[in-house]
């Protein structure tokens, strides 16, 4: 198969919607790897693991070295895991997600993987708990413990794509669809196609204003992604 797209999603509020939880387990997280009460917290809309998780140590008084970040982190994947069994009903896929996953999967010249601010293990929660995870090659994607810059997530995923199938994927053939700025800026920034989907906090206007080539209101309309995506009219 000659690959001509490698089409990289966002998670949440793109794909998914787990409202609420992620503080919740930053309050866990923290309260376990270092004894402090979780007292504040960044903006965690667009930005990396590595960003939030250093800027919710330095918001507490405590350093964020490597070693500390790296036990927050195991903290944080513990508080996910122990509530696996509620991740069905307390999140949900977006209208659509599913159906475009599915869609493009069953294209000849097309992989599809992540880029993501989460871990690779809370990735694979959060897709998995809503049967989303099935056509996403969860094993080249970026992710937030690369990182604290989300532009720097995506030649990681271009390379491991290319070293896993194969194929050199130029960065026109590369399509970043997500819900915030920071999303559509790490597109621009290595030269792929950026699609907004204003299913978060950020307009339609607000993605168009950062740059996005094209804006969806959603996912829903399969034809109008489908276009967005493999650059039909």
């Amino acid at each position: 198969m000659r690959a001509h797209r490698l089409v990289l999603w966002d998670i949440d509020h793109t794909l998914v919607d787990y409202t609420g939880l992620g503080i919740g387990w930053y309050g866990a997280a923290l309260a376990a790897a270092t004894g402090a009460e979780f007292r504040t917290h960044p903006d965690f809309g667009g930005r990396t693991e590595r960003a939030i998780t250093a800027d919710v140590l330095r918001m507490h008084g405590i350093e964020p070295d490597e070693e500390t970040i790296q036990r927050m982190w195991r903290e944080l994947i513990a508080a996910v895991e122990r509530a696996r069994a509620s991740l069905p009903v307390q999140g949900r896929a977006l209208d659509g997600a599913a159906a475009a996953l599915a869609d493009f999967a069953g294209r000849d010249g097309v992989v599809q993987s992540l880029i993501t601010g989460n871990l690779p293990e809370i990735s694979r929660h959060k897709l998995a708990a809503l049967g989303l995870e099935e056509h996403l090659d969860l094993e080249i994607g970026g992710y937030g413990s690369l990182s604290p810059r989300r532009s720097d997530l995506v030649p990681h995923a271009v390379k491991a794509a290319e070293a896993k199938h194969g194929i050199e994927f130029s960065a026109e053939s590369v399509v970043i669809l997500g819900d915030t700025p920071h999303d559509i800026e790490a597109a621009l920034d290595y030269g792929a196609v950026a699609i907004g989907v204003a299913t978060g906090r950020f307009s339609a206007e607000q993605l168009t204003d950062s740059g996005a080539h094209r804006v969806l209101p959603d996912l829903a309309d399969l034809s109008a992604v489908r276009a967005a995506v493999l650059g039909e009219p």
